[in-house]
């Protein structure tokens, strides 16, 4: 199989082969024959209902982080539990303490992949912690930061499945291609405290992730592939089950990956899935050699 995806997006391949299953457009997000559309959910009437303590402590997800997102999770976004994380941000910022990523990018993950577009789901754990590392998007780091070691091992795993497989610029660990293509690039907790890994766990983005996942999982009804590389990646998707296919290894990392992670063969075992299920063209992309003025850097 091809590592390169056919030229021309999912929509185009459907109109050339009309009598493929209609599950193919619905899998893209397009509506089905004879099924009215949903109604378009009123954002600014949402926002009009909050209270102003909600609106101080919602302004980043009500700025950033994408409506097809917002949506599904605006009942847990107003939940006890996440106006608790915010009021434990604010503190953080209050107080002196560096953020990362920056909070511009915490929701960067929802506006690079919108709800519709999901095809496939990796699990990250904790933001990176160090300078110009962390923006929004699991294992990525934006140039001129170089891969870090995880993610030179994912390179290793891809060129073993796909030995055409092309590395960002200046060996560089810029993602956002792979998010631009469908895949949900998700962190178990969005934030951490400059230099001090973990220092944001257990204060809410655990639950808040989780229904990120779940909405994936209820929405995204014809089938994802989810990686869970490592133990809390694949505690994230233990639940999952149906339509959807899950793929777990030892996580990328210097210290497991030489326990399977190489030879796992989750990238051509993704492209033969969802190959299998929605016809010739829905395969991914892996390819990351886009220069990074062209990848939304």
């Amino acid at each position: 199989m091809s590592l390169k995806r056919k030229a021309g997006d999912a929509a185009a391949a459907g109109a050339k082969k009309p009598k493929q299953d209609s599950s193919i457009t619905s899998f893209f997000g397009q509506v089905a024959p004879n099924k009215p559309p949903a109604p378009k959910w009123d954002k600014d009437a949402w926002v009009a209902k909050l209270s102003d303590e909600q609106k101080e402590l919602l302004k980043l997800e009500i700025e950033t982080l994408h409506e097809s997102w917002l949506q599904h999770l605006k009942d847990e976004v107003t939940s006890p539990s996440f106006l608790s994380l915010k009021r434990f941000l604010k503190k953080e910022k209050e107080t002196g303490k560096t953020i990362f990523p920056p909070l511009e990018d915490v929701y960067s993950w929802s506006r690079h992949t919108p709800l519709s577009t999901v095809k496939v789901v990796i699990v990250g754990q904790d933001p990176y912690h160090n300078v110009n590392q962390a923006h929004g998007l699991c294992f990525s780091v934006r140039p001129p930061t170089k891969a870090p070691p995880s993610l030179v091992n994912i390179y290793k795993g891809l060129k073993k499945d796909y030995p055409s497989f092309k590395e960002p610029p200046n060996n560089g660990g810029l993602l956002t291609p792979w998010a631009d293509r469908g895949i949900l690039l998700l962190n178990t907790c969005l934030t951490v405290r400059a230099h001090q890994a973990n220092s944001h766990q257990n204060q809410g983005w655990e639950r808040f992730t989780q229904k990120v996942i779940d909405t994936v999982v209820k929405e995204r009804r014809n089938g994802v592939v989810f990686l869970a590389w490592g133990t809390p990646a694949q505690n994230r998707v233990k639940s999952i089950s149906g339509k959807h296919l899950v793929l777990k290894s030892v996580h990328p990392s210097p210290l497991s990956a030489a326990r399977g992670f190489f030879d796992c063969g989750h990238f051509k075992k993704t492209n033969e899935w969802l190959k299998q299920r929605y016809g010739e063209g829905s395969e991914i992309d892996w390819n990351l050699n886009v220069d990074p003025a062209d990848a939304g850097v």
